[in-house]
């Protein structure tokens, strides 16, 4: 038997070092149908986004829980009973409370179907997939979750007899649902798995796409896909009445959802996939109102629409991201109430419908909102802190004196503005005129916006050569808005008049950005020609231009650190000094176009993304990119938050906004750059949260092995090329204490001699075991005699050196090494000894030198001196000690002409230390002139 061995943990996946998925901002709802749970006389509505769900309160609309973990899969149906949760997934049903998962139940289906349809009731959980099949699961015994598998209903054909498009509970029919195809309906007792019922085909005479119960018993309502509803009475097996046209025949929508009023009006609302609510009143045979748009047709129109038992208020979702209610008023006669008011809208959540093309953060006040646009031709701003703050901006102008109206289209009848292309704002004057600026898709003018009141502005801003508005700026100030133009022009606009006030023809191609200062000093444009514009705003002044080799496609500006970013058709992001008007910094690294970038508030990185699907950031101080993730769906744009906890990212697929933490807010992180190959995986924020990090996470999330050495101490190298003349590293007093140590000495040398006390305490004259000290006696020995008095003990150091000299040596460290280092021909022990050393010390042993012919030892110490002047380290200490020599021995090298080996040294020692001030000089003046010019500019 193969013995059993210990498998290795599971690695864990590579995470970003400074960036986390935190949370998506702005979903709401999908094309999935809502479900309704009630509580007590509270109604909560569960509506699903993509693999999350999350549960409002219907009395407010407010976020009550998000599910804690993602679905395996795309959720495809909800169903809500009492404190529980029921979603389906692919072949799988999840059974959550508050949020959290209880229950995981795996149905049996064919390869490829799906959960289409779930119904609960007593102890029953009914599950439709798309194959057909219809699951039956019950409650165990002593259980509370129906997730024991009971049978499996196999009637339906979905090719003969249509796929399943709904399934009900018909109050008093006890253990038996009604399952309606796109054919017929079936009636099924689910306890004994059989067939009860079903009826004829041409019983309708259209395919049908809905069911729903009715208040009355064995009437349920059927809509079909030609915009039909149907009463049809289950114990007669006949229909009542007339279809009820629900769409007229030359739209012929699908009637998606059908719900019954049940607050004591006879009312029925049925959904379509044109977007629109279809009231009708069942006691008067007659149509109440149909609202129309309700939502998008593009997104498949509403997805359901269920009116609050007892309440005369309708729930509706769509896959266009909002959710709404609609409330119907008490008629105003008490007498009359055949007059039906039209349902007004109550409250309402929602989001973009399209993917957003731009963001901008104001600024740090404001820090938790940011205004986004969509391809949805709608400007949201959401908030980051709570859900129910998000509002879309109106769209609906502003009121107009009476002189100034205008015949044309009415106001509540136009269409939306075209496509935001460019988004830029300020709240430096938020409330006194308005404070944003965006330019439009294929429109010549850029339109302003009120960030106080929410709504369209005033003024519309026309380029001033007839182009297509491409790009936008309003300065810090608030009183300027810019606009450039595809014709190379840019307008400056006042925007609290609406006025022209300058104009700039620098470019001749697309302008693709514009950007002034916080102290409207410099302006900043770039375009498609590759020219980058420089400009004094405030004095109408042209300071020049930069070409760059590649064209220009966007922009941004640092405003703290006067740098510009420039992203260019070859793949590259060049950052350039507003106050040089030179290139500092070229990245390189992107594979394919680069479609957003940013500065991190601090301006020491520039985050970009591109159509390669990487966020890559890059420091650039060192130049580099130091941290890439990949994505899973390309990203389009990233912001950073004003105060930089947050990184905002929007993405070619998905209606939100994506948030990441930023790490780096409490930790270090390590400027190493990295390879594409270190690159991490990463998926996209979720609404559940679910991976991701939040600020809390980020602050006690500890670093891994790898970013430690962010935490480790540098210790910098004495040398860090030996072509270059390296000065000593240590303090600077140390050279000084050599070069003066003359000075030095005189200055501290004491004034007179030592004097004893006359009146010395008894006990200072006492030492070892008559004071106590057993140390002293136990290390030096017992303590010699000295109360006699006589002059032997003040020779009895000297006198203890007497003998064969065995014991003791009179030859320093410094003789040693020197000697040994002329022997050798290797002076490295004695240079290093000589850089440790004390400056008393190599003064002591300076002046200790044989000053008697043959002068070998000075010899040797010359040599010594030139091999250190030769390493280029440590120039100033060795220059320092040569100058004691000289100063200690020059009149004894002087004396003595004829020794030859002390000349010729002398002689090789002046040869070098001539080379190598020159090459001081050299570096010397060339930094000196450096320093100058950055000092000056």
């Amino acid at each position: 038997m193969e013995k059993k061995r210990r498998l290795p943990p599971p690695q864990k996946p590579k995470e970003s070092a400074i960036f986390r998925p935190f949370r998506a901002l702005g979903s709401v709802s999908n094309e999935t149908p809502l479900a309704i749970g009630t509580l007590g006389t509270s109604f909560y509505i569960v509506t699903s986004v993509g693999r999350s769900f999350q549960i409002y309160d219907a009395a407010t609309l407010h976020l009550l829980f998000v599910s804690l973990t993602q679905t395996s899969a795309r959720i495809t149906a909800l169903a809500a009973h009492f404190h529980y949760v029921y979603v389906g997934y692919a072949n799988k049903i999840g059974i959550f409370k508050r949020g959290r998962l209880e229950k995981e139940v795996e149905v049996t289906i064919s390869p490829g179907a799906v959960i289409s349809h779930l119904l609960v009731f007593g102890d029953y959980l009914v599950a439709a997939s798309s194959d057909g099949d219809v699951n039956v699961f019950k409650k165990p015994s002593g259980g509370v979750i129906a997730s024991e598998h009971y049978t499996t209903l196999r009637s339906i054909n979905p090719q003969f007899d249509g796929h399943i498009v709904g399934m009900v509970h018909p109050p008093t029919y006890l253990n038996k649902i009604v399952v309606a195809t796109s054919s017929r309906l079936y009636i099924f007792n689910i306890r004994t798995a059989k067939t009860v019922f079903k009826t004829a085909d041409d019983t309708f005479g259209e395919n049908l796409s809905s069911i729903e119960t009715a208040p009355a018993l064995d009437i349920v309502a059927v809509g079909s896909t030609t915009g039909s509803v149907f009463l049809y009475n289950l114990r007669s097996g006949k229909l009542l009445g007339d279809k009820i046209v629900a769409s007229p025949a030359d739209v012929a929508a699908k009637v998606v959802s059908i719900s019954f009023r049940t607050d004591g009006s006879h009312h029925l609302v049925a959904g379509l996939n044109s977007g629109d609510l279809f009231f009708y009143d069942l006691s008067r045979k007659a149509r109440v109102h149909v609202s129309r748009e309700c939502h998008a047709q593009s997104t498949g129109g509403v997805a359901n629409a269920k009116f609050l038992n007892g309440q005369p208020i309708v729930v509706t979702n769509g896959g266009d991201n909002q959710l709404k209610e609609l409330v119907f008023d008490p008629p105003l006669s008490t007498s009359n109430t055949t007059v039906v008011t039209p349902p007004r809208h109550l409250r309402s959540r929602g989001g973009h419908s399209a993917p957003p093309v731009a963001i901008v953060f104001p600024n740090e006040d404001k820090s938790h909102f940011v205004y986004s646009a969509s391809k949805d031709q709608s400007l949201w701003c959401f908030s980051l802190r709570k859900d129910a703050q998000a509002q879309e901006v109106s769209q609906r102008p502003p009121k107009s004196n009476s002189k100034d109206r205008q015949a044309g289209i009415v106001a509540l009848m136009r269409e939306r503005v075209a496509e935001i292309t460019s988004l830029s704002m300020s709240v430096a004057r938020e409330g006194e005129w308005e404070n944003m600026l965006t330019t439009h898709k294929g429109e010549k003018f850029a339109r302003t916006w009120d960030s106080k009141n929410k709504r369209l502005g005033r003024h519309q801003l026309h380029t001033v050569d007839g182009g297509i508005a491409k790009t936008s700026c309003v300065s810090h100030c608030g009183n300027f808005g810019l606009v450039g133009s595809s014709e190379g022009g840019i307008a400056v606009y006042n925007l609290q008049s609406g006025l022209l006030r300058r104009k700039y023809m620098l470019h001749k191609k697309t302008v693709t950005g514009v950007a002034i200062d916080g102290m409207n000093r410099k302006m900043v444009s770039c375009g498609l020609d590759g020219i980058v514009g420089f400009y004094n705003f405030h004095d109408l002044k042209y300071l020049g231009k930069l070409q760059l080799e590649a064209p220009i496609t966007s922009m941004i500006y640092h405003r703290g650190s006067d740098l510009v970013a420039c992203s260019l058709d070859d793949l590259s992001i060049v950052v350039i000094d507003v106050v040089t008007q030179q290139v500092v910094r070229i990245l390189y690294g992107h594979t394919n176009r680069i479609t957003g970038m940013d500065f991190s508030p601090d301006g020491r990185w520039v985050v970009s993304t591109a159509l390669d699907s990487t966020l890559r950031t890059w420091d650039l101080p060192t130049g580099g990119c130091i941290d890439g993730i990949r994505l899973p769906n390309v990203a389009t744009n990233v912001k950073f938050t004003p105060l930089g906890e947050f990184l905002a990212t929007t993405h070619v697929s998905g209606n939100g906004i994506s948030l990441w933490t930023n790490r780096a807010q409490f930790h270090p992180v390590s400027t190493r750059h990295v390879e594409e190959s270190e690159f991490c995986n990463t998926l996209l924020p979720n609404v559940s949260g679910e991976g991701g990090a939040s600020i809390i996470d980020g602050a006690l999330d500890k670093p891994e092995q790898v970013q430690l050495e962010a935490d480790q101490v540098y210790k910098s190298v004495d040398q860090i090329s030996k072509d270059l003349l390296t000065l000593n590293v240590g303090p600077r007093s140390r050279y000084q204490s050599i070069l003066h140590v003359d000075i030095i000495k005189q200055r501290n040398k004491p004034k007179e001699a030592p004097k004893k006390p006359e009146q010395a305490p008894f006990f200072l004259s006492l030492a070892g075991e008559v004071v106590g000290d057993r140390a002293v006696v136990a290390e030096n020995g017992l303590v010699e005699n000295r109360a006699n008095g006589n002059g032997d003990n003040e020779d009895s150091k000297l006198l203890k050196l007497k003998g064969d000299g065995s014991q003791h040596n009179f030859e320093s460290d410094f003789t040693r090494l020197l000697r040994e280092g002329n022997t050798s021909h290797d002076y490295s022990g004695f240079l290093s000894y000589l850089l440790t050393a004390s400056p008393a010390t190599i003064d002591l042993e300076i002046r200790s030198l044989n000053s008697f012919p043959p002068l070998s030892e000075m010899t040797s110490f010359v040599e010594a001196m030139t091999r250190g002047l030769e390493s280029n380290t440590n120039y100033d200490i060795y220059q320092a000690i040569f100058g004691l020599f000289l100063k200690q021995h020059g009149d004894v090298v002087y004396a003595h002409p004829n020794e030859t080996e002390l000349v010729d040294a002398l002689d090789k020692w002046g040869q070098v230390n001539e080379k190598q001030g020159q090459k001081l000089d050299e570096l010397v003046k060339y930094c000196s002139g450096v320093a100058t010019f950055l000092s000056t500019v």
